[in-house]
């Protein structure tokens, strides 16, 4: 069976971008300086809060890749058990939440540099910027995959389409506007989500007709995956969220300390409403469609549902994807703009100085991403390699800094060179099982150089 275009659904994905441009443009309006455009003016209540944070982290990495990829490829149960990690990610968040509000720090630089020092600050921008530029990259071929679906046209040309679209999107309005988009197109997924599972069972022939359908081994716990390999697809996501600069951006932005952890709190009953629905629709995608690119599973579902319930979906999903790339596209922008432009160049830029120059470094990264895609085969790929170079190089620094009053500058930087040099030295003949290795060697030297060299004095 092949994947039919049903152009009539693009209506619906063109409706919601719609929707998306105008609320975007509406909330353009109330941003009147670099605050309000990074951090939304600190104003986020806890449902739009969770909402940001849910359709941030469950972009095109969760609906084309990781456990749509993963489900598509291995079976249901070797996708979910990203959840244990997700389980400890949201444990983490929750206890440190108030204090990352406290922080109200523009990017993970400067929340690095007030425990270790510049140096510190300058190699994280160089990593958190690579990684996020990958990030991006994939988002654009995400909806290039929808685009595909609903007009038949080449992915390729598809991402050029979305390239544009989501860079605009991300420059007209930054986070006062990504946040209440973002909520309404997280709580537009779940519904979205619900709605999809019986009526793709129905076109499946039913479940019995699945398995009958399936490999054997993608019934099974591990699929056809060895333990190695499974770590190495938990690790990369469990490290990305615990120290991904969006959500240490947007708990930031909060309105207060108790919307913050209601907002991971909503946040969390969200995610584990979606993540387990994605991987088995995504299995129900390879018994109907075995020869597809498996970052199309889930899209390529919404062809086989009624056109209504199928259009909202593919919307819903095109929504995420879009959001996302926003969302990574300001944060990498603010990264650049805080720890690069006003720390070397422009010490006393003023607010407008600040919003201008974040503006114009979005289609930068923006075309930086779209060149670093044509390099890698996969979403899953691009995807675990920025996750696995982010969580190995910043995470166990950034964690640190909330955890372990004791970490010193030497501990935070030597974690963070080796994290990264660690990943590159192992990513070539492991591939993304070296995430069992780097993270671990990236906290090693964290702790044992923090414990051989003298107590910070003060921050460099």
């Amino acid at each position: 069976m092949t994947v039919t275009p049903n152009p009539t659904m693009l209506w619906f994905v063109i409706g919601y971008g719609v929707i998306m441009v105008i609320l975007g443009i509406w909330f353009s309006r109330r941003i009147s300086s670099s605050d309000d455009f990074i951090l939304a003016g600190k104003s986020l209540g806890p449902f739009v809060l969770a909402g940001t944070l849910m359709a941030t982290f469950t972009g095109s990495g969760t609906v084309t890749g990781g456990s749509n990829s993963i489900g598509y490829s291995y079976g249901f149960w070797p996708a979910n058990l990203l959840a244990p990690g997700l389980i400890i990610a949201f444990t983490i968040l929750f206890l440190i939440a108030p204090r990352i509000r406290r922080f109200g720090k523009y990017t993970v630089s400067q929340i690095l540099e007030t425990q270790y020092g510049q140096g510190a600050k300058v190699l994280s921008a160089i990593i958190i910027i690579l990684a996020y530029t990958g990030i991006v990259s994939y988002q654009f071929k995400g909806l290039a995959f929808v685009l595909n679906v609903t007009t038949g046209i080449p992915v390729a040309t598809g991402t050029i389409i979305a390239a544009v679209l989501i860079i605009f999107l991300a420059v007209i309005g930054g986070l006062m506007a990504v946040a209440p988009t973002d909520a309404l197109s997280a709580f537009l997924m779940i519904i979205g989500l619900i709605i999809a599972i019986p009526s793709v069972l129905i076109a499946a022939g039913g479940w019995d007709q699945v398995v009958l359908n399936l490999p054997p081994e993608n019934l099974t716990a591990t699929g056809s995956l060895t333990g190695f390999q499974m770590i190495g697809f938990l690790i990369p996501i469990l490290f990305l969220m615990l120290g991904d600069q969006n959500i240490y951006q947007r708990l930031a932005s909060s309105d207060g300390e108790k919307s913050a952890r209601s907002g991971l709190v909503i946040m969390g009953i969200g995610m584990f409403l979606v993540l387990p629905s994605i991987p088995f629709i995504a299995m129900i995608a390879r018994s109907m469609f075995p020869d597809i690119n498996p970052g199309m599973a889930l899209i390529s579902m919404t062809t086989v549902m009624p056109t209504i319930l199928g259009g909202i979906m593919l919307a819903a999903i095109a929504a995420f994807v879009v959001t996302t790339g926003n969302s990574y596209l300001l944060s990498g922008a603010t990264s650049l703009t805080y720890d690069v432009y006003v720390r070397y160049f422009k010490p006393n830029a003023n607010s407008k100085e600040i919003l201008f120059f974040t503006k114009v470094s979005i289609p930068i990264l923006g075309v930086m991403a779209f060149v670093l895609l044509q390099f890698f085969p996969t979403i899953l790929k691009i995807q675990m390699t920025s996750y696995l170079v982010y969580g190995a190089g910043i995470t166990p620094a950034v964690l640190a800094v909330f955890i372990w009053p004791r970490v010193n500058k030497w501990g935070g930087i030597a974690s963070m060179i080796t994290g990264v040099v660690a990943t590159l030295a192992l990513y070539g003949k492991y591939g993304m099982a070296a995430s069992a290795m780097a993270v671990p060697i990236a906290v090693f030297f964290l702790v044992v150089v923090t414990l051989i060299t003298p107590k910070n004095k003060a921050a460099a």
